[in-house]
Parts: structure tokens; C-alpha cells; sequence
């Protein structure tokens, strides 16, 4: 977004505009003692580099606007049709929409209602007739509509939220290590600076007979010169590749994401994708994941599982094949009602005929019958009805056709009451062609058995029980009930419906009362239950993150009941703890009474919607009141106090604002990294909020894949996401930026110490051409190799081990004492590079008695010692090795040498005289034995320590890498533990829809139904692949290990 491009142009600006003032001070001819070309050309090729990324960003930005503000819809002009491109549409156009096209502008947002006069007949309007932008029109040729709102002020602009720029937690800790660098640049400067006025005082005056001072400098102004000197000289501390590198490595770990074939979704052809380079490392730092309910947790798919007729529980297997019209892909348990159906019982033909009847489903023909559903449960009663024999064929606004055990039947439409969050029921009214008038409901078991008629009291009881058990298998439940109606009172009924509905004063009222009356003394027909299974894997991810330590929190806009199931079917909610506490009032002060389960409250408690917590306890909020008390500003931090301290938490009908609301609360005040995943539109807030924001493709639409930062098909991927790639991307990234620091700070610290025996001169010790490339090519490819490739662990460990996670969430690989510890050995490193050989050198002869040391030489020694030790360091630093890591490593040393020996070598310098003056510098410089000997000493006094502390800590206090390294040398990878199946606690789930509103008035206008079915070709053909087969891995942690070996020796 633009705020991200925004900030990353100011943080380039800013360190090209350092290395540009630098440039600037070495064309200063009093000031400098360094080429320019030492800058220029580290500067050009990371301006280049960095012009090349922005620019195919750019590209790809624009790419993506154009392809939405080009898109085409015809316009009604002068009354004509034209076709216009998105971004010329206005408010006030009125467009013409086709079938399985995008709806290009938003209406209104807020209430909607009115009427429309046609041939003076009134229809009602309101929020039903409006299309939002974002949605896709299907099962109609087309629509005329009048755009209302377009643009910014769209539905799905508004609730989008802010684009917000992201940074991961080690770019603010390196930004404010660079401040501290630059800091500790100007100290060490002054210090030379201080030194190079003593000097003069002291020792200068000697020399300015032979080498006099410019004219017009004196002392101070030379002493002022100095310090810029300097800064030129140790400018290396802050090198220029820094931010280049930073990113090479991250579009790297994005790039081992997208091919990651673990994550690859063969049935939908979907690959994972990395939709930024910016935030890998905070993959390993996750501490609060914050995830959407349907479609994500779950398949948003729904089976009709079980049911209750007049009293009788049904569910076994069962053989359709009797039915012709039956779906093959529908599958139910019972046999005994399969022979109710066919033997003609009027209750169970009554249930089967209400399931065919009360809906809102569209067919659609083409090779086969299929349904389109407002929600998968709606989608799922009606295939039942179908494969037992009722099976709906086709509806008008007036009519709905049903095949009746062979027999076509087709009822009168006279009413949809349709389903809302308040009536949690919906009923038809329709004419039977006996004309016999029938109400058929649906609903929760709650409203309906509160408007049953007195003589189902027993009925009740028993079809409670079934639904007590349903609810503990964690199955969504309806009730169905009926009521036959009298002619003459219908049609006063409808007149005074069709008065309500286009009264422009209390409309919603009118039309409750309407339905209140009609909807009671209804007589019970039995319960359905409908399973929306889990995500492959669900239960066995959400038990290894947890095990990582990071916390899951669920923000669904179900209802308690159906939430509390899922997070026992999930494993958020185990039989092991103590209790599940609700809170369930509706006022501030209500919630504030509610009890505590142990008798007492604990001091924390307070009016919060997340109730009352200990250990053990896990909250779930239950409903959108107790939300929107708990985020007013008076009680957020209690909210977030007592909610951290629960196992899990599940918020319940919570609006997409709130979801955002939840996390920007966590991410505010915990200071820990956030994830959020979703799959559709009403989690594109809650994705944008949260540091990571994840988006699944699945049933809901691409908008949250294209609002998110990563993307992947299934939830089960989220934890090789997190612990694989986010683990081993944080890894590298310390890893990168601690040697990075090191490696300078030793290449500049020698610089200090050899100002110290030049009279602090800002001369420098090393060659102007290893200046040039130490940092873009003597030690680039090793360091990238390493932080592309290394694992500390390979991905089979990671995941058995999910503990091996928790490190990254409490910064322990990079942090101001990691800083400083890598100042600290860099340091020790520049003393010995620098001082052992100023000893051995110092009065060193060659064979024929002439001196060694020269400036050239000694540069070249200390060049060569300094590349020895830093290689040799990576390579104790890097755990996993490559072919890459080899070949980069030898390219880089023997790149040295072969550069060196052709600089000072005769050919060079009669080509390009002033520019390599040095003739047979290295080759001389190598062929003195002792040069090799001061090679050896100085990498072995830098190295041995090191491996010495690390091989002490290792055995004294191991961590937990190395604890499983070792283990992973020494064992191999057990194999998965069983799983053992718990029995949940009975919650009953009231209703199982969980949208807000039905689309009964939809269904009884003037609409022509059509679909057409695209399917993309797989990726894979091969079925009988891993890779096709997908199936999620179940790992033993090591307690686990523990527990089984002891039950084996017992």
C-alpha cells in the first residue's frame, strides 16, 4: 500500500542521503584521505538495485488499478447503453448488470427504506434491494440499478479499515540501533578527533618544517577537519548494503514460501503465496493468533448428519440407490428411515415435505440438479429432503415445484417470514393443490418450542434430549414444527402483510406483530442435525501452536452455543479444565452480577464481557452487547487483563469492527506480535489490524486473500507457516544482522586502533580497493548464503518440537544485549587482527636481512587475516550447509586473493599507473613464511575462543536448539502419537445459521435463475501422490515421548 512504499522511500532517502553527504565530504580534497569511488560505487549499485525493486513494484501496483478501474459496465446515457470503465462511473448513473459479473459501485450503508409505484401497485424497498460493491450477481440475466454510493464511500472501502504500513519488530530494533551506531561513530570520532589535537600540540610541531600546514588552517580548523576525516574512514560501521541485503533475504524466505509443495491445496489448485517480502521474520515471533470461525476453522460445508422425528432418533449408514434423483455425494446413517419414508408415514413424509418446502434455496440445471443456498446449512436440509425422496425441483415468486416420492407436486407461494438475528426462525406459507393452507417454520429449539401448541408438551421432552445429544456431538440443531391454517383468516392476514411491508413509520414492528401472530400453536414435526466438519488437521494445528506457546483466540459472529461447540470439536476447549464460564447479560450492570463459578471474584473482576477467569477457566463472550460494553474505553484494559489470562478465548457474535476493535487492543497494549486469518469479506478489518494478516481461499470470495500478507487453502498450513518458515526466517534474519554488525564492527575497529600509530592522521590502514569491496563483494555471497539456506533444525524437527518456537517470541537471537555482545566481540576481534601483526611484523626481516613490514604489506596482512577470521566465524555460525554455502564461501576467499594478486601485479600497473602503484604487494607479502604463521595465530586467538564458550555453554546450560539438534543427530523422528478421541460436553447450538438476515423477498421477485460452473484444472494429476493426498502430521512432543516410555516399562 502506500504508506508501506511511503516509508520504505523515507528510510532509503534517509541512508542514501547519509552515503550521498559522504560522498559528498570525500570530493572535499583538505578533508578526505579516501578516493571517492570507495562510496560512489557501494552507493550506485544500491541505488540500482533499489530503483529495479520499486520499479517493478510500481509496475505492479498500477498493473492491479488498472485491471480494476478498467473493468467495463453498461451505463444508461441518454437512453442508451454505453459501455464505460469503472472509473468514470458517478453517483447517479444507472448501470445494467449481467449474470456472473462484479457489482462496480456501492449503495447505501446506513438504513434503507421506501417504496417503489409500478402501474400503481406499491413494492417495498429497503436495505434487501441494495447490491454492495465487491458482490458478484448470480442466478439472474440482469439488473438495472442507480448508484448511490461509489468510490471511497463504498460499503466495502468503509469496512475495510485503514491501510495501515507494517513493520516487523526487528526493523523498529535496527532502526534504533542504527541511531546508536551513528552515536557511537561521532564518540569514536571525537576521540580521534581529541587525540589528533594532542598530537599536534605535542608532536606536529616537530614535522611542519618538512610537511607545513595549508595556508589559512590552524590548529582547531585542522582538528575540525579531522573529525569529518574520520567520519569518512569508520563510515563502515553503518554499511550501505545493510538495507539491500535486508531485503534480498527477505524476498528470499517469501520466494521458499510460495514453493513450499507442503502447502499446496491440490484440490483447488492452490499454492501458498507470500503477498509481501517485508514481515517474514515475524512469522517467528507470533504470540496472539486471532482467527474467524466458518471457512477458516472450518469447511464451511455442511451434511445433514442426524434427526429426530415424532420422538425418534435416526442416524446410521444408508443405501440410496433406490432414488434416482438422489446426490451421489450425499451420504446418511439409518436405514429405518429410509423404510419410514418409503412405507408412507405421514410425520416423516410431513418433515421431509417441510424440508423441501420452507427455504430460500435457488435450482439451477446444467447436466444435473444443483442447489444455490444463502448458507450451507440451508444447502444441506435440502439435499437431505432430496435423497429421501422430496426432492425440490424449481421455483417462481409465486410457486415452489417438489417431486414427491416420483410424484411432481406444486404448492402455491402465498408468504416467506423470513429468518433474522432477533426471530432466529423462518416460515413459508403455501397452498397445497388440494388447497389445504400450511405454515411450515424452522428455527431454534428455544422460540419454537415457546409458540408449540400445549398438546406437544411430551413431544418436547423427548425431541430435547435428542437435541441435548446432537449439541455433544457438536452438531448444528434446527426444530421443525407446522400449523394448518383457515382460509378466511389468511386472507386477512396477507392483506394486512402487504400493508405492513409498504408502510413507510415502523415497518420492522408491523411485521413482527404479524409474524407473532401467525407463528404459534404450531405443532412439533422433530429436530435436524447438521455437522459443518472441521478443516483437515484443525485440532492437531491448533494443539501445536499451543504447545508453541501462542495464544488463539476465536472471533466468529456465530452464536455462544455453536462457538462453544467448535472449540471443543477444535481442541481449544479440553475436558481438563476446570470449568467454561459465560457471561450472558445484556447490561453493564447484569454482567457485572454475574456469578462466579468458585463462589468469589477474583480482584480483577469487573463488568467484562469475558467473564471471570483463573488458570484454568476459559471465557466465552455471548453476545454483541457484552462485546460492545467491554471495548468502551473505561473498561478495555480490564477486558484485556482478564481475558490474557485465559487458556482460550472465543468472542461471539462480534461485528467485523469489533474483530478489529479486539486486536488492536491486544496489539496496543501487550507489545507481542498479532496474526489474524480469515477467509471472507467481514475479515478484512481484523486482517489489516494484526501485525500478519493470513487469508484461506475457500466458499467467501477472494477479498480477504487480497486485504491479506500471506495466503494458503487450508488452516492446517498456519503451523508450518509459523514454525518452519517464520522460525527459521527469524533465525536468519538475527543471524544475518548480529554477523553483519560483527563483521563491521571488526573491519572499522582496526581502523581505530590504527589511528593511534599514525599520529591520528584519519590515514587508513587498508588498501583503498578493499574498502571498495569488503562489503559488496569480499563477504556478500557467504552471509546470503547463510541466511538463505541455514536451519538450525530441518522442518520434520520444527514441527515435532513446537517449543522450539518460543525463543522468537521473546527476542532472545537479536536484542540490545545480542548488540552489544556482537560490539563486544567485534572489538576483541579488531584488537587481536590488528595488534598481533603489528607485532610479528614490527621487526620482522626477509631471508636477505631487508624489511618486511611496509605499508602495502601490512595493509595486505591485515586484510587477509580479517577475511580469514569473519569466514571462518560464518561458517561456526552456519548449522546447515549447502551445496550454495560451499560455493559462495570458496568463490569469496578465492575472489580475494585472485583480485589482490591482479591489482598489485605488473599488468595493472602499467595499464593504470596512478591507480595501482603497488607492484607485487601481495605476491611478495606471501611468500614469507611468517606471514602464514600470523595468519594461523591471529585466526586461532579470534576463533578457538568462541568455539571454546559456545562448547562450555552447551554442556552447562544447553538450549532447547541444542537439546534437539543433539537429539536430531542421535535419534530419529518418532513416529505420530495416536490420537485419542474426547467425549465433549453437551452445549446445545440453538440454530445453525449464522447470517443475519434471509433472502425471502428476494426469492418472491421477478428473477430468472442461471448458473455457470467453472472449475480450474488441477495442478497435479497424479492422485495418488503426498502431494495430492495433503494429509496433516501428527508429531509426539517430548513430555509426550516421556509418558509413553514410562507406560511401556510399566
Amino acid at each position: 500500500n502506500k504508506f508501506h512504499y511511503k516509508y520504505l522511500n523515507i528510510k532509503y532517502l534517509l541512508a542514501n542521503a547519509y552515503f550521498l553527504f559522504l560522498l559528498i565530504l570525500e570530493l572535499i580534497p583538505q578533508i578526505s584521505s579516501l578516493s571517492w569511488i570507495t562510496t560512489g560505487f557501494a552507493l550506485i549499485v544500491v541505488l540500482s538495485i533499489t530503483g529495479v525493486k520499486d520499479a517493478i513494484d510500481d509496475i505492479n501496483r498500477h498493473k492491479c488499478d488498472r485491471q480494476v478501474n478498467n473493468r467495463k459496465v453498461d451505463v444508461l446515457m441518454d437512453g442508451q447503453l454505453k459501455n464505460e470503465k469503472w472509473m468514470n462511473v458517478q453517483v447517479g448513473d444507472i448501470v445494467k448488470l449481467g449474470n456472473n459479473e462484479f457489482v462496480t459501485v456501492t449503495s447505501e450503508r446506513n438504513s434503507f427504506k421506501g417504496t417503489l409505484t409500478v402501474n400503481g401497485e406499491r413494492y417495498a424497498l429497503d436495505n434487501d434491494k441494495v447490491l454492495l460493491r465487491g458482490c458478484t450477481l448470480r442466478n439472474t440475466e440482469w439488473c438495472f440499478g442507480l448508484v448511490i454510493f461509489g468510490g471511497p464511500d463504498s460499503k466495502l472501502i468503509q469496512n475495510s479499515g485503514k491501510s495501515m504500513f507494517k513493520r516487523t519488530s526487528i526493523d523498529h530494533l535496527t532502526n534504533i540501533l542504527v541511531l546508536c551506531i551513528f552515536g557511537f561513530l561521532a564518540s569514536m570520532c571525537s576521540i580521534l578527533t581529541i587525540g589528533n589535537a594532542i598530537w599536534e600540540r605535542n608532536e606536529g610541531s616537530v614535522f611542519t618544517m618538512f610537511l607545513p600546514r595549508e595556508p589559512g588552517i590552524d590548529a582547531p580548523l585542522a582538528s575540525f577537519l579531522i573529525f569529518w576525516s574520520y567520519v569518512i574512514v569508520l563510515n563502515a560501521l553503518i554499511p550501505s548494503s545493510l538495507y539491500v541485503s535486508v531485503e534480498f533475504i527477505r524476498l528470499g524466505n517469501s520466494f521458499f514460501i510460495d514453493w513450499d509443495r507442503k502447502m499446496y491445496y491440490p484440490k483447488n489448485d492452490t499454492p501458498a503465496q507470500a503477498r509481501t517480502t517485508t514481515l517474514n521474520e515475524e512469522l517467528g515471533q507470533i504470540k496472539y493468533i486471532f482467527s474467524d470461525k466458518t471457512g477458516t476453522l472450518t469447511q464451511n460445508i455442511m451434511t445433514f448428519n442426524k434427526c429426530s422425528i415424532n420422538g425418534k432418533a435416526y442416524g446410521e449408514q444408508v443405501d440410496f440407490s433406490w432414488n434416482n434423483l438422489a446426490d451421489p455425494k450425499y451420504n446418511f446413517h439409518d436405514h429405518s428411515l429410509v423404510e419410514m419414508v418409503r412405507s408412507g408415514n405421514p410425520e416423516t413424509q410431513e418433515f421431509f415435505r417441510l424440508l423441501s418446502l420452507c427455504h430460500t434455496v435457488m435450482t439451477h440445471r446444467q447436466g444435473e440438479l444443483s442447489y444455490q443456498a444463502q448458507s450451507p446449512d440451508e444447502g444441506a436440509l435440502v439435499t437431505a429432503a432430496r435423497n429421501f425422496g422430496f426432492v425440490f425441483r424449481s421455483r417462481t415468486p409465486e410457486t415452489i415445484t417438489v417431486v414427491e416420492m416420483g410424484r411432481q407436486v406444486i404448492y402455491e407461494l402465498l408468504a416467506i417470514l423470513d429468518f433474522n438475528n432477533m426471530r432466529k426462525r423462518m416460515s413459508v406459507i403455501v397452498r397445497s393443490p388440494e388447497g389445504k393452507l400450511t405454515l411450515y417454520c424452522k428455527g431454534a429449539d428455544t422460540v419454537i418450542f415457546e409458540r408449540l401448541h400445549p398438546s406437544c408438551n411430551k413431544l418436547m421432552e423427548v425431541t430435547t434430549d435428542h437435541l441435548n445429544e446432537y449439541a455433544g456431538d457438536g452438531l448444528r440443531t434446527l426444530v421443525l414444527a407446522y400449523k394448518d391454517l383457515n382460509e378466511n383468516y389468511m386472507i386477512d392476514w396477507k392483506q394486512r402483510h402487504h400493508e405492513a411491508s409498504v408502510a413507510m413509520e415502523g415497518r420492522e414492528e408491523k411485521l413482527d406483530e404479524l409474524y407473532e401472530e401467525i407463528e404459534k400453536d404450531m405443532m412439533l414435526l422433530g429436530a435436524t442435525a447438521v455437522e459443518d466438519k472441521l478443516q483437515d488437521g484443525v485440532p492437531q494445528t491448533i494443539e501445536q501452536l499451543a504447545k508453541a506457546d501462542i495464544k488463539i483466540w476465536v472471533l466468529t459472529g456465530d452464536k455462544q452455543e455453536t462457538a462453544e461447540n467448535i472449540g471443543y470439536s477444535c481442541n481449544m476447549l479440553r475436558e481438563e479444565m476446570k470449568d467454561v464460564f459465560v457471561v450472558s447479560a445484556n447490561t453493564a450492570e447484569g454482567v457485572k452480577e454475574d456469578p462466579h463459578p468458585q463462589g468469589a471474584r477474583p480482584p480483577l473482576w469487573e463488568p467484562l464481557h469475558y467473564g471471570v477467569l483463573t488458570d484454568d477457566l476459559t471465557p466465552i463472550p455471548s453476545s454483541l452487547h457484552h462485546q460492545a460494553f467491554a471495548l468502551e474505553k473505561n473498561l478495555r484494559l480490564e477486558l484485556l487483563r482478564t481475558a490474557c489470562m485465559c487458556q482460550t478465548v472465543i468472542c461471539c457474535r462480534v461485528t467485523p469492527l469489533q474483530k478489529a476493535q479486539v486486536v488492536q487492543l491486544v496489539k496496543k497494549y501487550k507489545q507481542a506480535v498479532t496474526l489474524a486469518i480469515g477467509d471472507g469479506a467481514n475479515d478484512v478489518s481484523m486482517i489489516k489490524a494484526a501485525h500478519i494478516g493470513v487469508g484461506i481461499s475457500g466458499q467467501e470470495g477472494m477479498q480477504a486473500v487480497l486485504s491479506s500478507d500471506y495466503s494458503f487453502a487450508q488452516f492446517r498450513y498456519l503451523q508450518r507457516l509459523l514454525l518452519v518458515h517464520g522460525r527459521w526466517s527469524y533465525i536468519r534474519m538475527c543471524k544475518f544482522l548480529g554477523y553483519f554488525f560483527y563483521k563491521n564492527f571488526t573491519f572499522t575497529l582496526v581502523q581505530f586502533w590504527y589511528a593511534f600509530f599514525c599520529g591520528f592522521s584519519a590515514q587508513t590502514v587498508y588498501d583503498e580497493w578493499f574498502i571498495t569491496f569488503y562489503n559488496m563483494v569480499y563477504t556478500a555471497l557467504p552471509v546470503l548464503g547463510m541466511c538463505l539456506f541455514d536451519q538450525d533444525v530441518n522442518d520434520r524437527w520444527s514441527l515435532q518440537h513446537p517449543e522450539l518456537y518460543a525463543p522468537g517470541q521473546k527476542n532472545q537471537y537479536f536484542n540490545k544485549k545480542a548488540f552489544v555482545s556482537y560490539l563486544i566481540h567485534g572489538c576483541y576481534c579488531s584488537l587481536i587482527i590488528f595488534f598481533i601483526p603489528w607485532a610479528s611484523m614490527n621487526d620482522a626481516v626477509r631471508n636477505d636481512g631487508k624489511d618486511i613490514v611496509s605499508h602495502p604489506s601490512f595493509a595486505f596482512l591485515l586484510q587477509t587475516c580479517l577475511l580469514a577470521v569473519v569466514h571462518t566465524q560464518l561458517c561456526v555460525d552456519t548449522y546447515y550447509w549447502t551445496a550454495v554455502n560451499h560455493f559462495f564461501v570458496l568463490l569469496s576467499t578465492i575472489g580475494y586473493f585472485a583480485i589482490s594478486v591482479t591489482m598489485y601485479s605488473n599488468g595493472m600497473f602499467y595499464v593504470f599507473t596512478s591507480s595501482f602503484p603497488l607492484i607485487g604487494a601481495a605476491r611478495n607479502t606471501l611468500n614469507q613464511p611468517i606471514v602464514w604463521l600470523t595468519i594461523f595465530l591471529t585466526f586461532l586467538l579470534c576463533i578457538l575462543p568462541v568455539v571454546a564458550i559456545r562448547f562450555i555453554f552447551i554442556q552447562l546450560r544447553p538450549t532447547i536448539n541444542d537439546k534437539v539438534r543433539y537429539k536430531m543427530r542421535t535419534e530419529e523422528l518418532p513416529g505420530p502419537a495416536p490420537r485419542h478421541l474426547l467425549r465433549r460436553r453437551s452445549t446445545r447450538s440453538g440454530y445453525a445459521f449464522s447470517h443475519s438476515q434471509g433472502y425471502g423477498d428476494l426469492v418472491t421477485s421477478r428473477k430468472f435463475l442461471m448458473k455457470r460452473s467453472t472449475k480450474r484444472a488441477p495442478l497435479f494429476t497424479q492422485t495418488d501422490s503426498s502431494i495430492f493426498q495433503n494429509q496433516p502430521q501428527h508429531y509426539r512432543t517430548i513430555a509426550e515421548e516421556a509418558e509413553e516410555s514410562q507406560s511401556h516399562k510399566l
